[in-house]
């Protein structure tokens, strides 16, 4: 749905004064709007797993309510 609005920000608009969120927050929201398991998404780096949403991500259910 669009038009929603999660938390405030400052007097000018340029901080987040309230619900802050990280781009890993972002990113497992759309993965989760796409029906994907953010925690299940990887690819290989460096002959490692790595994960879009890094360790920190999560879902913005505010977002979605």
């Amino acid at each position: 749905k669009g038009g929603t609005v999660v938390g405030s920000t400052d007097e000018i608009g340029l901080r987040a004064a309230e619900g802050k969120a990280h781009v890993h927050d972002f990113h497992a929201t759309i993965l989760h709007l796409l029906g994907l398991r953010h925690l299940r998404l990887t690819y290989r780096h460096n002959g490692r797993d790595e994960r879009l949403t890094d360790n920190a991500g999560e879902v913005i259910e505010a977002a979605l309510a």
